[in-house]
């Protein structure tokens, strides 16, 4: 078993880095970055009054459990250039080997991202994203489909281009609440391929100490753009360490992300 998941890790390994060798290779043009539609988060904040709203479908298929979060909330709003205010909610539907199927809402997220260091775009930027996973409902834990809270996670994102790339990590782990130790690590590296279109890959890694839900997902994905406030978002991906339980053998979203200004009385006005 450690033998095939190695060759999974190696096979994984090889699939990112012929991806980025292949947007080396494309033509720039918009800046590419993480958050929605992957796990990864980055420094950027929506910018004074405007609004980001991402609804989304993302698909979880592991050993005995298939969950779909239909939808997925992540609304974001700017208070000036460097803060961002959140709040996500997903809304699961979940089938299990050994329990009955389950629907309902699960933990929010509320929190506050501040972009502490900003030295251009293209250059470095750093920021905190403090945020509190909500208890879920009694009903909800019942169910399966919620934990008990609360739970406050302390990640640090960092963006940096490198030549055409743009480059974006995320290392958070939960300080404190009820729950287990936990922690994230999340890398995305990619760029535009046209004016409207970029591609992305993504390792990301999450650790929940004491129980065997571990994983490494290799994802690639992108975001297409209808017009200036209007993108379609998607990303597939899978787990480059193997099956084993709570590992994904497939995980996907799709969705929008909106883009408002003036306190949403207006389409965002950027290219």
């Amino acid at each position: 078993m450690r033998n095939a998941d190695a060759a999974h890790g190696c096979l994984g390994a090889r699939l990112c880095a012929g991806l980025v060798i292949a947007m080396l290779q494309c033509p720039s043009a918009a800046e590419a970055q993480a958050g929605p539609p992957f796990l990864t988060n980055d420094p950027g904040t929506p910018g004074n009054a405007n609004w980001e709203i991402n609804v989304g479908s993302e698909q979880w298929v592991a050993h005995g459990v298939v969950s779909y979060q239909v939808p997925q909330i992540d609304l974001n709003f700017g208070v000036g250039d460097r803060v961002q205010l959140t709040y996500e909610i997903p809304y699961v539907l979940q089938s299990s080997s050994n329990r009955p199927n389950a629907s309902g809402w699960s933990n929010a997220y509320p929190g506050v991202k501040w972009r502490f260091l900003d030295e251009g775009e293209g250059d470095w930027q750093m920021s905190l994203s403090p945020q509190m996973e909500t208890g879920g409902s009694r009903l909800a834990r019942d169910k399966g489909i919620a934990q008990a809270g609360p739970r406050y996670l302390l990640p640090l994102e960092i963006a940096k281009n490198v030549g055409e790339v743009n480059l974006d990590a995320e290392a958070g782990y939960y300080v404190a609440g009820q729950g287990p130790k936990e922690r994230i690590l999340g890398f995305v590296a990619g760029r535009p391929v046209t004016q409207a279109l970029e591609l992305d890959a993504e390792i990301y890694d999450d650790r929940v100490y004491g129980v065997p839900q571990h994983s490494t997902t290799l994802n690639v994905g992108g975001r297409y753009r209808f017009t200036r406030g209007i993108i379609a978002l998607f990303m597939a991906g899978r787990s480059v360490d193997g099956f084993a339980f709570g590992r994904p053998e497939f995980i996907g979203y799709a969705g929008v992300q909106l883009l408002l200004s003036n306190f949403g009385r207006t389409w965002s006005t950027e290219p």
